[in-house]
């Protein structure tokens, strides 16, 4: 029993050696993430925020133009006919993303109304074509007829005349007859002559109507041909295919409908050349200006950093969902071509407001102020030391006076702070 009483307090005094020894790592632990130093060195004010990328520059892959066509074919409703307003339904599209050549494959629209209109325009114009050579023929025919009428009628005359001619010796009467024979042959033939013109000038114009309606079908099939062919839509220029994005967000993919008013089916942006757009508040906003250099990272390409330039920045601001004070637009150019980059690739843009090539900073959080206004920190030798700051960023603050490199900060407050020693009271001059 004996033995048992003193293996267990062994045990108990080991178990309380371990938590004493615990607790003073943890002590030190915890002491030792307290504390901070004083930095010296280069320090940079910042303005930071999210964006997007986007081509500065892109180029509209568009749809047929049925309001040009229209107005090509105003002379009437059978040059015309066929071509009706509707949306254009997307039938195919390549997966947005694709990069593409000049004169690659984009998109296919479904053409079945007007391969309809086409059929209709290539019959009717067989019909035209089959009018316009019967009247030609029957032109022809006819005409053949009337001139081997004014030749007989013209033999009429010359036989009429000779008669005349014969019967100048005949009685008075005979004569008389021959010269009233004469003179109706001749105004019969002057009458044929007279026919012919009138019948052939109707022929003619007849032909000329029927070339017209044939020259005006004609181009309504070869207008809703070359309107046709613009249905497979091809790449205008080099890129990457992205979606037009409609004004509910959306995007225009296989199924979508084209309105005729706006024919954009995709874009393709130029690579070459990208900007990423980001919203800065208006507590900071006048602090932007065209010309400050950005430094950036993506979230999709980590590990590396690109660099660009303020160019434009909102006159007015914005009410965006995520945020309760206004937002304004600013404009970031990258520098250099970047083939890694695509649009829609978010951005972490960090605008360089101003540059200290040599200061002294602290954390903010070791920044405390007085009940008098008076700004100090908390050093390791105990002592409340008073300071005078400049300007900050998102995380630290420039001391101008006050402390020097190296020098070892409370990070929060400490207990009992009233044992801690006030000092630097020649520098509240310099506060105020």
């Amino acid at each position: 029993m004996k033995r048992t009483l003193i293996i267990t307090g062994i045990i108990a005094g080991v178990i309380i050696l371990i938590m004493i020894v615990s607790s003073r790592i943890g002590s030190k632990k915890e002491t030792a993430s307290a504390y901070t130093e004083v930095k010296r060195g280069p320090f940079e004010i910042t303005v930071t925020n999210s964006g997007e990328l986007l081509a500065e520059k892109s180029v509209n892959i568009m749809g047929p133009d049925i309001v040009q066509q229209q107005q090509n074919n105003r002379g009437g409703q059978r040059g015309g006919g066929g071509m009706h307003f509707q949306n254009f339904k997307i039938q195919d599209i390549v997966p947005e993303g694709t990069v593409v050549k000049v004169g690659d494959y984009i998109a296919q629209l479904d053409r079945t109304e007007y391969d309809n209109s086409l059929k209709t325009a290539l019959e009717s114009l067989n019909t035209l074509k089959a009018n316009l050579e019967m009247a030609i023929l029957d032109t022809a025919v006819t005409l053949t007829n009337l001139r081997d009428a004014i030749k007989n009628q013209a033999i009429g005359v010359e036989e009429a005349g000779i008669t005349l001619q014969q019967s100048k010796f005949e009685p008075p009467a005979t004569i008389r007859q021959a010269e009233i024979n004469l003179d109706k042959q001749q105004r019969a033939l002057e009458q044929k002559i007279k026919n012919y013109e009138l019948r052939k000038a109707r022929a003619l114009t007849n032909i000329r109507n029927s070339r017209r309606h044939y020259a005006e079908g004609q181009e309504l099939a070869n207008t809703l041909q070359t309107f046709l062919s613009q249905f497979t839509i091809k790449a205008p220029s080099p890129g990457m295919v992205i979606y037009k994005e409609e004004f509910n967000g959306t995007k225009r993919k296989t199924g979508s409908q084209v309105n005729p008013f706006d024919r954009v089916i995709a874009t393709l942006p130029d690579l070459t050349s990208m900007i990423s757009t980001t919203y800065v508040s208006e507590i900071e906003v006048n602090k932007v200006k065209p010309g400050q250099k950005v430094t950036m990272t993506i979230d999709a390409l980590p590990g590396k950093t690109w660099t660009g330039t303020v160019t434009t920045i909102a006159n007015i601001g914005e009410q965006l969902g995520n945020s309760e004070s206004k937002m304004f637009e600013v404009m970031i150019k990258l520098d250099g071509i970047n083939t890694e980059l695509r649009p829609a690739m978010t951005t972490y843009n960090k605008i360089i407001i101003s540059e200290f090539a040599d200061v002294v900073y602290i954390p903010t959080e070791c920044v405390h102020t007085g009940s008098d206004g008076i700004n100090f920190v908390y050093k390791k030798n105990k002592t409340r030391q008073i300071v005078v700051l400049g300007e900050m960023n998102e995380k630290n603050i420039i001391v101008k006076q006050g402390l020097e490199a190296g020098t070892s900060l409370y990070l929060i407050a400490p207990e009992e702070t009233s044992r801690f020693k006030l000092v630097g009271k020649d520098l509240i001059a310099g506060v105020e």
